[in-house]
């Protein structure tokens, strides 16, 4: 009996041992044919398992602390088919009205923690690392995105005008239907709501709600007026009346700066009147000005002004006695007209250029000026007087006005003299009339001017005797030998030409259109320095250019002593014109 339980009990240990060392032989077998690279998985899988668990316990805990605030699932994009235009418009009523206020979530809760933002975004960027796709390069074009959209919404506003007022075209006339003045509603609410608002962050949240509502307005017109191709007709009318109205808006800006251009300030009207009435008050004898036994002296340095303007005349004068190296040597002839003669004249009066010499003459004194002439410039049909004035095309007479002189040097009244002018009398004419400085260095240029913009060469007188390629020049500061002017008989030749539009609009108004024409193979060019253009528009003239200039014109429209004047180029007039204020009499408040 006892070898039969000692035979059980060594069954049973073997048994026991056959189960407890068979699985270890097993399992160590399987762990040698395990390869690194799963011994490392195997690995991570098990610490996996531990961060899961305080995961677990971790998210257990928020969850306890906020089972009052449970947060609707945003659905993105849900694709039910097309036609659920139901569900797409309360979606984006939703959307603008949680929307429109970026420190609000959806349920109100207040601003999302940044910790939670940070999570999201790596979310995404791991999805999107899984699809094959470069992270920064998605990052910079949702960026690009972002930057075309910052004003979808203001654009998206502007054509739900557009598209209501075509609505309301074809409406009938004088219509006062629910429809009509519900659209018309439609329009007045959203224009108030958007303001002048540039970009979306711009807009209230009133707009967004407005735009909601044209939006219904606009869907019911569209069922009402269904004819695709009547709504695109209405809208190439539309176009061209606003095209229409933009380029007569234009026109009248333009009409408006030329009207300021030509007239006279306040404050050199009263001048102009105070100096008249101060010429009538003194004496004859005292009108008379010194040393005009000099007038006609060959030897002395002779510039003309023909001009209505005592301020730019002032200016002008001053400049040039105040830059020159030798003023005693310089006559400043004056002519303007019988109107502005006692003002010009008492300002010089009053105000003496130091050692230079002064003549003043009236225009009405020229008795060769026959009427036939202004006759001819009336006939140019300008709207500006300016071009068709006398005192314009009296720079074409300057044989006559000045009988005993032979150079010449011509200013308008809009320059500034900055340099000594001697050398300029030393120019060498080659035999020719006017010396000027060109204008036709590179298109593009402020100054380029074609002949064929101011002359029509369709004309046949003008396209057989003239190159529309010749390269034109400026007024403004003109070297004049009145010799040899004499000699070509060229105001005969500028009479003739004065004709031409009797036969039709040949010639743009103006004297520079003619004078090309006049001096035609007769003028020397003159070096660029001598004479800058462009500064009574915006040319851009270099301010390098202007510092090395001789002569500074404000050709155009924006002189320097109206308000419309280029405020960073009227310094180049004021200081010259500051010169002479503490000469002038006083102004009128």
């Amino acid at each position: 009996m006892r070898n039969v339980r000692r035979y059980q009990r060594i069954v049973f240990l073997c048994l026991f041992s056959v189960c407890v060392i068979a699985p270890i032989i097993f399992v160590s077998h399987r762990l040698h044919n395990i390869s690194p690279i799963g011994r490392k998985d195997f690995i991570e899988d098990i610490s996996g398992v531990k961060h899961r668990a305080e995961a677990l316990k971790l998210s257990s805990v928020q969850q306890e602390g906020g089972d009052g605030l449970k947060e609707p699932n945003v659905i993105v994009y849900v694709d039910e088919g097309f036609g659920s235009s139901d569900k797409i418009e309360n979606a984006t009523e939703d959307f603008i009205d949680a929307g429109d206020r970026p420190d609000v979530q959806n349920n109100g809760t207040g601003i999302r923690n940044s910790k939670e933002d940070q999570k999201i975004q790596q979310n995404v960027v791991a999805s999107i690392s899984h699809g094959k796709t470069n992270p920064i390069r998605a990052a910079v074009q949702q960026n690009r995105n972002s930057q075309s959209s910052i004003d979808k919404k203001v654009k998206e506003m502007k054509d739900q005008i557009v598209r209501a007022k075509a609505y309301l075209n074809f409406a009938p006339p004088n219509s006062n239907s629910h429809f009509v003045k519900e659209l018309k509603l439609r329009i007045k609410e959203l224009e108030r709501a958007m303001g002048n608002a540039k970009k979306d962050s711009d807009l209230s949240r009133s707009s967004w709600q407005k735009s909601r509502a044209m939006e219904a307005s606009l869907f019911k017109a569209g069922q009402v007026y269904s004819d695709c191709s009547a709504m695109a007709t209405k809208l190439r009318a539309m176009t061209y009346s606003a095209e229409e109205q933009v380029q007569t808006q234009k026109n009248q800006a333009t009409h408006l700066l030329h009207l300021v251009a030509r007239t006279t300030p306040k404050g050199l009207h009263c001048l102009t009147m105070r100096l008249t009435a101060e010429y009538f008050s003194v004496f004859p004898e005292e009108r008379k000005f010194d040393k005009q036994h000099r007038v006609h002296d060959q030897s002395l340095y002779h510039y003309a002004i023909f001009s209505n303007n005592v301020l730019a005349c002032a200016v002008v004068v001053n400049s040039t006695v105040s830059s020159a190296l030798d003023p005693e040597k310089i006559v400043f002839h004056i002519v303007t007209d019988s109107l502005n003669f006692p003002a010009i004249s008492m300002w010089f009066l009053l105000n003496p250029p130091s050692k230079a010499t002064i003549d003043i003459r009236r225009i009405e004194e020229f008795d060769w000026l026959s009427p036939g002439h202004e006759l001819a410039l009336e006939k140019q049909d300008s709207h500006d007087p300016r071009y068709t004035s006398a005192l314009n095309h009296l720079r074409f007479y300057l044989p006559s006005v000045f009988p005993l002189l032979n150079k010449i040097v011509l200013f308008d009244h809009d320059v500034v003299v900055r340099r000594d002018l001697m050398k300029l009398w030393n120019v060498n004419m080659r035999g020719k009339v006017n010396g000027a400085v060109e204008i036709c260095q590179e298109e593009g240029e402020g100054s380029f001017w074609r002949m064929d913009k101011f002359i029509d060469f369709s004309d046949p007188f003008v396209a057989e005797r003239f190159d529309p390629n010749t390269c034109t020049w400026a007024f403004g500061m003109n070297l004049f030998d009145l010799q040899t002017w004499r000699r070509q008989n060229l105001t005969a030749i500028y009479s003739s030409y004065l004709q031409l539009n009797k036969r039709g609009r040949v010639l743009k108004a103006g004297s520079l259109p003619i004078g090309w024409l006049a001096f035609y193979n007769q003028t020397v060019p003159l070096d660029k320095r001598w004479h800058i253009l462009g500064l009574g528009y915006e040319s851009g003239v270099p301010r390098a250019e202007i510092d090395r200039a001789a002569v500074i014109h404000f050709n155009g429209v924006m002189k320097p002593w109206l308000e419309i004047g280029i405020s960073k180029y009227k310094g180049y007039w004021s200081r010259k014109k500051s010169l002479t204020d503490n000469l002038s009499p006083p102004k009128y408040q």
